[in-house]
């Protein structure tokens, strides 16, 4: 007789594998949605590192590590659509990246999501999108400081980004000014 065998194991993979395919989709035509799209986060990464390069605090530390900038950019820009289109593309370990560079503090994160928000500001982007993009921005900034915190000073470094400035309230001082 001829019954065929199947396996769950493989079965479970297939179908884990076609929801995740099918999340991925769904978030990427959400932030397509309101305007972020490929093109979206080529222009954020090239205008944000054009202003990282030339920023006085920022730029040496940039440039002490960076020495073939279009690789860089591409990386960037793959790491962006992974995060806020769950491309999945990017791979690599950005924490690993920030501990290695001694001195790096609070006021650099800070600074860096200054110029980040500047930079959504600048854009004409839908404020949906300014708003999401500028989350991943400090959820990202606020985890590699208290990572790097946490490394240098225990467990007391937990809540180490808790201070860095939000998008929206930046957004909300710039209009009562």
């Amino acid at each position: 007789m001829g019954v065929v065998a199947t396996n769950p194991v493989r079965a479970s993979e297939h179908q884990t594998r076609g929801y995740a395919e099918q999340k991925r989709a769904e978030k990427r035509a959400a932030a397509e949605q309101i305007g972020i799209d490929a093109a979206f986060v080529d222009r954020l990464v090239e205008t944000f590192y054009g202003k990282i390069r030339d920023d006085d605090l920022l730029g040496p530390i940039f440039a002490e590590r960076i020495s073939d900038w279009p690789h860089h950019l591409a990386r960037m820009k793959a790491f962006w659509r992974s995060v806020l289109h769950n491309s999945g593309e990017f791979s690599g370990n950005p924490m690993l990246k920030h501990l290695a560079i001694p001195g790096l503090a609070f006021g650099h994160f800070s600074h860096w999501l200054e110029l980040f928000y500047e930079t959504l500001r600048e854009g004409d982007n839908d404020p949906a999108a300014a708003e999401l993009v500028g989350s991943r921005a400090r959820m990202i900034a606020d985890s590699l400081l208290t990572g790097i915190e946490m490394r240098r000073n225990g467990l007391a470094a937990g809540r180490a980004g808790e201070g860095l400035p939000h998008a929206e309230a930046r957004r909300q001082m710039e209009q009562k000014e």
